[in-house]
């Protein structure tokens, strides 16, 4: 028999719902063409239907047309991006921005407005750490690291306050090491609560560790440029898991590394929509005569955020 797993919660998070409903919205209120800067979230499939809406997806302000909706990305954006949106005309500014992630900016602004020095921990190429940074205007007080060894190397003194803040798509576990560094070096250590930077990070990366002890294979459903979804495979490798592939939807799927009588483990990275796993168990149960798939549950999400 062929056991899968499922992991829940798995999937969509309230802050890519909430990104694809606004750009939705915008194509219903006003017609396409509605641009949007960079992708709204990490996900081809999404960003494939999106633009058979009308999305058209730009890297940069100069690509888009100042006379039709410009919509920023659930990444956030930096302040200089709505400035310079604002003095080349764009009519209609719409901020997708996940709320989690705002949260995170506000907190940087407070640390800059009190003259804190500030960590950043996350991967500086990130469209989200970008933004984060870039919410203030003078960024000397600021360092991004994302290990504990670039943490040891910090130039800041330690009798200094010092904030921090994280990308909300890290590795949980890898986080907390690091602020445990920071902790140590630095006493008047400040920053946000882990439950209030990303709740569906941490839930889907526990899920995931359950499902992983469980299974000798893990399929990670999600886009290669997701970092949280990259983040769940991961987390399965590490936590019991023999095998872990991160795929993109079902044409992908390892079929010649499953066995009839093997335990699969199956989740969802936080940008990916739920039809691609259903897609994944129906193919799972055309193929295998004997199946049992069963939930593995570590908690219920009701986050809704406002539009």
């Amino acid at each position: 028999m062929l056991n899968v797993c499922l992991a829940e919660p798995r999937g969509f998070c309230a802050g890519v719902r909430r990104a694809v409903a606004i750009v939705e919205d915008a194509l219903k209120k006003y017609g396409p063409p509605v641009y949007v800067r960079h992708e709204i979230v990490h996900n081809r499939h999404v960003i494939k239907t999106l633009e058979e809406q009308g999305a058209v997806f730009v890297g940069e302000l100069d690509e888009a047309d100042i006379s039709r909706p410009l919509v920023f990305s659930a990444h956030g954006v930096a302040a200089a991006v709505v400035s310079r949106a604002r003095e080349m005309g764009f009519g209609i500014l719409i901020d997708a921005t996940c709320p989690l992630v705002d949260k995170v900016h506000r907190q940087i602004r407070k640390y800059a407005e009190n003259n804190m020095n500030i960590v950043v921990i996350g991967k500086t190429e990130h469209p989200e750490i970008i933004g984060t940074v870039g919410q203030l205007s003078d960024t000397s007080k600021v360092r991004i690291i994302k290990s504990v060894l670039e943490a040891a190397d910090l130039p800041f003194n330690s009798d200094e306050p010092l904030g921090f803040v994280t990308q909300t798509t890290l590795s949980v576990d890898e986080t907390q090491e690091i602020v445990s560094a920071l902790h140590k070096k630095y006493p008047l250590l400040s920053g946000l609560k882990k439950d209030d930077i990303c709740y569906a990070t941490t839930n889907r990366q526990i899920a995931v560790r359950e499902v992983a002890a469980r299974s000798r294979i893990v399929v990670i459903i999600g886009s290669k440029n997701s970092s949280n979804s990259r983040q769940l495979k991961e987390v399965a490798l590490k936590n019991g898991a023999g095998q872990a592939f991160l795929i993109d939807d079902v044409s992908e799927f390892p079929w010649a590394e499953l066995r009839e009588d093997d335990t699969l483990g199956i989740s969802a990275g936080a940008s990916a929509p739920e039809y691609l796993v259903a897609d994944i168990l129906s193919a799972l149960r055309r193929r295998y005569n004997n199946i049992n798939v069963r939930d593995v549950i570590i908690t219920k999400e009701n986050v809704a955020f406002k539009r």
